[in-house]
């Protein structure tokens, strides 16, 4: 837009110029002849009122040859004296270059038309300008004064002129593609603007809104855009409400059934059965809790979480199950800033590594990666839990073990109720969501598994990730865990 705004600028002034300078130059071209040509005759009234006298006798002839020559020199016109016998005084032989040659002594018809009486201005075929003044009162007749002009002196100063007008055509272009520049810049500006915010909401930012600025039109597409952020944000508050309205109904009618299976359990003679039956149970019943409780949760978008306190408090979790299978299980939770695999004194209060990403959620991803360790993976097989902050802004939680990897055949464990286990296949799912959900990545690798959950660093006022309640409790998918350790 910009460069087309200077080539219209530039287009248009040019023709503008172009139909107002060329009738100047012609312009200045005949003022310049006009001017020349009035010297010129003011030049040959003069000799001529000069050398009059002088002429009325032959005696006085000498006189007006030093007249004749002392108005003639380098860069002056050319002036001449014809007297009535047909003699030239001065340079030139007194003839229009081209004019036909008359009877008498070849005297051109300029000058037997100047000695009727009558003083002119005629332009010769050779090109230049003559002036002719008769003389009267000579002893042999009338005289004519000629005075000639060449081109050069005729149009003396043109050459001057036309380059000024030049300079001020061209100065004349450059100040109007100075102003359609900054035009189009402020133009050019606020398109942009509104692109970039365009392209803000498109990325799911809804805080985005544009400045109004620019031409009455482009404010006004700022404001309708402004006024279609904040509708889609409305849309989307009041969507994430009634979704959460009606999880929550959902959860509360699954109170009664659950109850009911509760009873049933109690009812049960074989005692080893219903204390089986009613851990099933329990552990329903708190998942039924868990959603009720999420669904009352503000939106996302404020929520925070410590990875790293939440990495450590899962892996001191499920480390009895883990040792109970003879496993090795090492988390390496360093704080914000610390390099990889340090291990903070003892005394050492950790950095908090903050991501936008609710504490529950988070524990359930994490939950559902170590499950599927310990479900997949040989006893004794070793894993680690690795959170670390990239100088990208990033931080990156990472469970891997030193098992055998995916078996043949198995390419798409990430795909939802997709398993090579003979499980429901929604435990890698659970864990990409959370990080794709809050604008990370999620990569898997196999044969040793490692999974890597990548989540953008969040910032809070104060700049550490508010205290939170972390949930206790496993994902259904996972195995029977042993009571959740006290103190």
């Amino acid at each position: 837009m910009r460069r087309r705004l200077l080539l219209l600028t530039a287009a248009t002034t040019a023709l503008v110029l172009t139909a107002l300078l060329v009738p100047l130059t012609l312009l200045t071209r005949g003022h310049a002849a006009d001017r020349a040509t009035a010297e010129a005759t003011a030049r040959a009234q003069w000799v001529a009122h000069a050398i009059g006298p002088a002429l009325a006798s032959a005696a006085e002839r000498p006189t007006a040859e030093q007249t004749v020559a002392g108005v003639n020199g380098d860069g002056l016109p050319r002036t001449s004296l014809v007297l009535g016998d047909g003699s030239v005084v001065g340079p030139g032989g007194g003839r229009g270059a081209g004019a036909k040659a008359g009877p008498d002594g070849g005297v051109s018809d300029a000058i037997r038309l100047a000695r009727t009486g009558r003083a002119f201005t005629y332009e010769p075929s050779t090109g230049g300008r003559q002036v002719l003044v008769p003389v009267h009162g000579a002893a042999d007749g009338t005289a004519v004064v000629q005075v000639t002009l060449t081109e050069r002196q005729l149009y003396a100063g043109t050459l001057t002129s036309w380059l000024v007008l030049a300079g001020i055509g061209v100065g004349l272009v450059l100040l109007g593609l100075l102003l359609a520049d900054r035009l189009g810049a402020r133009l050019v500006g606020a398109t942009r603007g509104l692109a970039r915010t365009a392209d803000r909401l498109a990325a799911g930012d809804l805080t985005a809104r544009a400045v109004p600025d620019g031409p009455p039109e482009l404010r006004l597409v700022a404001g309708e855009l402004n006024r279609l952020a904040g509708r889609i944000d409305e849309l989307l508050r009041a969507e994430r409400e009634n979704a959460r309205e009606n999880a929550a109904d959902l959860a509360h009618r699954l109170r009664t059934p659950v109850a009911a299976l509760r009873l049933d359990a109690e009812s049960l003679r074989d005692a080893r059965e219903a204390r089986r039956i009613a851990g099933d149970v329990a552990a329903l019943e708190r998942s039924v809790d868990d959603v009720i409780r999420r669904a009352r949760l503000p939106l996302r978008g404020a929520a925070r979480a410590d990875l790293a306190a939440v990495a450590r408090e899962r892996g001191a979790f499920w480390r009895p199950l883990a040792e109970d299978q003879g496993r090795v299980l090492s988390v390496d939770a360093v704080g914000l800033g610390r390099p990889p695999h340090h291990t903070p004194h003892r005394g050492a209060e950790a950095a908090p590594v903050p991501v936008p990403v609710p504490p529950d959620e988070l524990s359930a991803a994490l939950d559902a990666l170590i499950g599927n360790v310990l479900d997949h993976t040989p006893h004794g097989t070793a894993f680690r839990i690795t959170v670390e902050a990239t100088a990208e802004g990033h931080a990156q939680l990472t469970v891997a073990d030193d098992g055998p990897g995916f078996p043949d055949g198995y390419p798409e464990a990430a795909a939802r109720g997709t398993s090579g286990g003979g499980s429901t296949g929604l435990g890698i799912d659970i864990a990409r969501r959370t990080a794709e959900d809050a604008g990370g990545s999620f990569a898997i690798t196999g044969g040793p598994t490692r999974v890597t959950l990548t989540f953008p660093l969040a910032e809070t006022p104060s700049g550490t990730p508010a205290p939170t309640p972390l949930r206790k409790t496993p994902l259904a998918e996972k195995p029977s865990a042993p009571p959740e350790p006290t103190g």
